[in-house]
């Protein structure tokens, strides 16, 4: 697979959820193609974050406001007109889920049926997609991938939420879009890794504040298997879909997006990985939580028609992304050149000479 990197210049991009982790790659990712650039979102969750450390200011329309707020989203829609949607925003901690189930189905399930309603509203949109997540399947914690016909039914409140989030979208595209208008597309991703997340509760950014502050890792399941990838690696398949839809409605459809096999490792394996690419002692203890919220013990995905319909292989193993982390990880503690590491990261994953 490789993106046409000139169909994005010049075409007006609206991103949801742009100020977090995989909006800011994507953002820079586009900025860099010389698309116009819209972001809709909240303020950076999370102190530090990646969208203030990206040098994006200044460079895009970015627009605060809330994923729930449909006066204001038609607004910014009207204003920037939109040729493409990526559909980002989200609360997308399961953790956080637990605490907040509420804000979490307002903000995943009339989120995304207020960004639907828009694109219903405004016919300059022709190619929209949703990101959701692989935890929306009905998880049976069975040994091999589940593929995109499966029972959508996420056990938590986040991931249930994002299987209702898929439910609206195929109303909608089944409801309004089959004229052609606008090719509508979701993206089942697994975990993403990579440099500049900051966010609570997630094994990497876990890993880099430990090492910071000279401490022991602390682990909750080193047995939980999940399909870790780079977060280049969605955003490639991200952009190739939103592409191909545009310019034949053929290609809309739901597509998981994950790593091979051979990638999809238990939580300890990880670890293990990020103490052996780190050095400097780097080690880490099993904690297990008694009476913490359930998560799902084996998570992977059957990625077989994303490879069949745009020949899509990821292209870097878990090695070598664990490799990228330590190395942005590093510049970021030093106080480097953020904006630098993430442009010479995407040029190496995208062979930009």
């Amino acid at each position: 697979m490789a993106v046409d990197m000139s169909f994005y210049q010049g075409k007006k991009v609206l991103i949801t959820g742009h100020t977090g982790f995989k909006g800011t790659w994507l953002c820079r990712i586009l900025l860099n193609w010389r698309a116009e650039v819209t972001g809709y979102s909240l303020e950076p969750p999370t102190n530090p974050n990646l969208f203030s450390l990206a040098g994006l200011n200044g460079k895009m329309n970015h627009v605060l406001g809330d994923i729930r707020d449909l006066a204001h989203l038609k607004k910014v829609f009207e204003e920037n007109q939109p040729e493409i949607v990526f559909h980002l925003a989200a609360q997308p901690i399961v953790r956080d889920s637990y605490k907040n189930p509420r804000y979490t189905y307002e903000t995943n399930v009339m989120g995304t049926v207020n960004i639907m309603e828009c694109v219903r509203l405004f016919p300059c949109v022709k190619s929209v997609l949703n990101v959701t997540t692989d935890k929306v399947y009905k998880n049976k914690e069975w040994c091999w991938g589940y593929r995109e016909d499966e029972s959508l039914d996420g056990f938590d409140p986040y991931s249930n939420s994002k299987s209702c989030a898929e439910l609206v979208t195929h109303s909608y595209k089944n409801s309004f879009f089959t004229d052609g208008m606008a090719a509508v597309s979701t993206a089942r991703a697994g975990n993403v890794i990579g440099g500049g997340d900051f966010a609570n509760d997630r094994i990497i950014p876990d890993c880099i504040r430990a090492v910071k502050d000279g401490r022991v890792i602390k682990v909750r399941n080193p047995y939980s298997t999940r399909p870790y990838q780079h977060v280049l690696e969605p955003l490639a398949v991200y952009l190739e879909i939103v592409q191909k839809q545009y310019e034949d409605g053929k290609y809309a459809g739901y597509y998981n997006v994950g790593p091979d096999d051979c990638d999809c490792v238990a939580t300890g394996e990880l670890v293990d990985l990020f103490c052996q690419y780190w050095g400097e002692d780097a080690r880490w203890e099993n904690q297990a939580e008694e009476g913490a919220p359930h998560e799902a013990n084996f998570l992977k995905l059957d990625c077989s028609k994303v490879k069949s319909v745009f020949g899509w292989t990821p292209r870097w193993h878990i090695e070598e992304c664990m490799d990228m982390v330590c190395q942005f990880s590093r510049v970021w503690l030093a106080g480097g050149d953020i904006p630098g590491e993430m442009d010479q990261e995407i040029n190496a994953f995208f062979q930009i000479l």
